[in-house]
């Protein structure tokens, strides 16, 4: 412990365990705390018995659920985008050959009372119930477009400047209406609000582009992709990464102390008694309360169920997306479901999420138009927890605390938020210009 390193990293969680991998293979000496005896952190994955235990205080789940050890819930559930940004980090460091992945089955919109897939080309437009004859033919030109745009070739711009015309304008020139905005900005660009219609509509674009290319990535039903075993296994994964590179991690450390000089600049970390010292300190927010302001918080319920979200097709694994106008709200909903096919329970058991950001202090109300879509359910557990952001400044203090997970069932928002982490704590941008073909080994 009376060693120096470059820098001290506190908390297992998945940005955590992301940036204690990214810093190792950049050649930093990383020292990785974390005060519990497990890896995760917030984002860990619970077998039944410890699920049982959190929300019910007894670890006795009936045994009509099967065994406790062949479930992986994840506390913090999440798909990833397969030709999204984690894929390239993972690629990028090389954890892919800890990790087995497999196509998530489907992607849902909740429109009108209904669950509709998602339509992600102009092909699909053309099909899909969500819009009348005529606006199919208006989205489906819209699609072509997008599916068209190339930023280096001007010809395919059809004379706008996505970084002028805001992505209002740029709908508007197609003469969409509020319901297809509301699927594409929200399912399809996963946009959290409707901010995004006054911005440039470069970005906007830019994640419909995506959400194609991801979904033609596997040629599965959806875009996404999942871990086997669930999100358990993406900071392990990272970890034992560090460690291939020289990180040392210690689990099991109480305390973890960050200690400052007296111009409030952090110099190291004590436990039990001992001082790390370091050059930078990288945590989460409950590692420095101090450092952080309360932003919202989020709402969820997690479910046990012996059959498929209805009206998805009998998909095993899905995202639905419930866009906040849909439900007269400021926020929107996901519905997250995954099973026995991506082991993480037993077969002919489902595991579904509800969650969204917290806009009253009644969960069960709140969370209730997203449960009446699950059907019946077995059990159901509600929970909810703060959502923090750091307000500090890193070149002061030297300490760089991550943002709290978000309701979202996908990890854009959390690997912006790694990235841009990356890029303080190093000052340099991070190459992810990786070939997204030698993925394809990692997908089962």
């Amino acid at each position: 412990m009376d060693e120096e390193y470059d820098v001290i990293v506190l908390g297992t969680g998945l940005k955590e365990c992301i940036l204690s991998g990214l810093l190792s293979v950049d050649g930093l000496k990383v020292l990785h705390m974390d005060r519990n005896d497990y890896y995760g952190g917030e984002s860990t994955s619970l077998n039944l018995n410890q699920l049982w235990k959190r929300f019910r205080g007894a670890d006795n789940p009936p045994n009509h659920l099967g065994s406790s050890k062949e479930y992986n819930v994840d506390m913090i559930p999440k798909f990833m985008m397969a030709n999204g940004t984690l894929v390239r980090v993972l690629i990028h460091t090389n954890v892919t050959k800890y990790l087995s992945f497999k196509a998530v089955d489907g992607s849902f919109v909740y429109n009108k009372g209904k669950i509709h897939k998602v339509p992600a080309n102009d092909v699909e437009a053309l099909k899909s119930p969500l819009m009348g004859l005529f606006e199919k033919r208006r989205a489906r030109k819209f699609f072509i477009y997008v599916q068209d745009y190339d930023e280096n070739d001007p010809k395919s711009h059809e004379g706008m400047d996505l970084n002028q015309v805001t992505a209002k304008e740029l709908i508007s020139k197609y003469g969409l209406d509020d319901n297809t905005i509301d699927f594409i900005g929200h399912a399809l660009a996963l946009h959290l609000d409707d901010e995004y219609l006054t911005q440039p509509a470069t970005d906007f674009v830019k994640r419909m582009k995506l959400y194609a290319e991801s979904l033609a990535r596997f040629q599965g039903g959806s875009p996404y992709i999942y871990p086997l075993y669930g999100l358990g296994e993406l900071p392990q994964g990272f970890a034992r990464l560090s460690a291939v590179y020289g990180g040392t991690y210690m689990l099991n450390k109480p305390e973890c102390k960050v200690e400052f000089d007296e111009n409030g600049k952090a110099i190291g970390v004590t436990s039990e008694g001992e001082t790390a010292k370091c050059k930078k300190v990288v945590c989460d927010p409950s590692y420095l309360p101090a450092k952080v302001k309360k932003v919202g918080k989020v709402n969820r319920a997690i479910c046990i169920m012996s059959h498929p979200i209805p009206s998805t097709h009998d998909s095993p694994s899905v995202q639905v997306i419930l866009p906040q106008k849909q439900l007269g709200r400021k926020s929107d909903m996901y519905l997250f479901c995954c099973s026995y096919s991506h082991n993480v329970a037993p077969k002919g058991k489902y595991i579904a999420f509800v969650t969204t950001e917290a806009e009253t202090d009644d969960p069960q109300e709140e969370l209730k138009p997203g449960i009446d879509l699950l059907g019946p359910v077995d059990e159901i557990f509600f929970d909810c927890y703060d959502r923090y952001e750091p307000t500090n400044q890193n070149d002061v203090d030297c300490c760089f605390i991550s943002t709290s997970y978000d309701a979202t069932t996908h990890f854009e928002t959390t690997v912006r938020d790694v990235i841009a982490m990356y890029n303080k704590i190093t000052g340099k941008e991070l190459d992810l210009s990786v070939d997204l073909s030698a993925a394809s080994a990692a997908e089962e």
